[in-house]
């Protein structure tokens, strides 16, 4: 592998999907474990396995996807499609972060290998059939970030929220709903085969349920699981017959703040999926666009600030 340039080699790698793989610090950022050095490590190394097996995964799809991205208007640009990458070095290089990868999710932790096997097995049956079949697709594109999520508890033993889980769930649909849409708008069925038993108003329809499923969800975990108490000193303020007939004020509901950074965030997917069908590279879309950008910013800042800070 010597000879082998690396350009190529990172493109073919897909770095720029790593991001999704950032789903598995939820856990400690919403467990207010963000800065504890043990279980920061401990998701850190979590993440890197899951940057080598998603990469190894996506490797195997080009493979499988050659025929197809060499008649896309830019997928036919990606190394192994255009031929830069050759197909055996990229059987090397699968190899290689598969075993390295299932290596090191086995020595960081017994329960984190399986999930990682499974997040592995389900990318290899995604390649190689449930790509083909309408909303199995979707339901296995998302099914791909809930399982990054879960990965993230399994590491540090903190678990997510009920609702935030759900908010993982329908937001995902709607993200995967959002590429098909994308796509069926933008190359029609010449592409992707799931496509041909899709409609535009069942993408549609899945689009907006999921997209209202999400704002909901987590509207209900900002309310029932954000709750942060006030201090003593501000509680006897209040008179004993408040404290005994009222206790749900003393509740300070920050996290409802947030709420607005989601519907903005989500408004806006859906204006440029609409608008400029640009769902197809979800990953791409949510570090481009400059107003999306400052939305998961102002909405991640303020996670930080009252989850941390207040």
């Amino acid at each position: 592998m010597n000879n082998l340039k690396l350009p190529p080699l990172f493109k073919a790698l897909r770095p720029g999907q790593w991001i999704k793989n950032l789903l598995l610090f939820a856990a400690i950022i919403f467990n207010g474990k963000l800065f504890d050095p043990i279980f920061l490590l401990r998701s850190i190394e979590g993440f890197i396995v899951f940057c080598a097996i998603s990469s190894a995964s996506y490797l195997l799809n080009d493979i499988i996807d050659e025929p197809f991205d060499k008649k896309h208007p830019k997928k036919k640009f990606r190394p192994i499609a255009s031929g830069m990458f050759p197909k055996s070095r990229a059987f090397e290089i699968i190899i290689l972060l598969t075993i390295l990868g299932f290596v090191a999710a086995f020595a960081i932790r017994v329960n984190f290998f399986f999930i990682t096997v499974g997040f592995f097995a389900l990318h290899v049956l995604y390649s190689f059939y449930l790509k083909r079949f309408a909303i199995l697709d979707i339901l296995a594109i998302a099914l791909s970030f809930v399982l990054r999520a879960f990965a993230g508890e399994v590491l540090t033993g903190l678990h997510l929220p009920v609702w935030l889980m759900f908010t993982v769930v329908f937001l995902s649909l709607f993200i995967a709903a959002s590429k098909r849409r994308s796509e069926f708008t933008h190359e029609g069925t010449r592409t992707r085969t799931s496509l041909k038993h899709y409609h535009e108003k069942m993408l549609d329809f899945y689009v907006s349920t999921f997209a209202t499923a999400s704002i909901v969800t987590y509207a209900m975990f900002t309310f029932i699981e954000g709750t942060l108490k006030f201090p003593k000193s501000e509680a006897r303020l209040l008179t004993p017959l408040l404290l005994q007939y009222a206790p749900h004020i003393l509740e300070r509901k920050w996290l409802m703040i947030t709420v607005p950074f989601v519907i903005i965030g989500i408004m806006r997917y859906a204006q440029l999926i609409y608008e400029r069908s640009l769902g197809q590279e979800p990953e791409r879309l949510i570090t481009s666009d400059m107003p999306l950008v400052l939305t998961v910013l102002g909405w991640g800042l303020s996670i930080i600030l009252i989850l941390y800070v207040i």
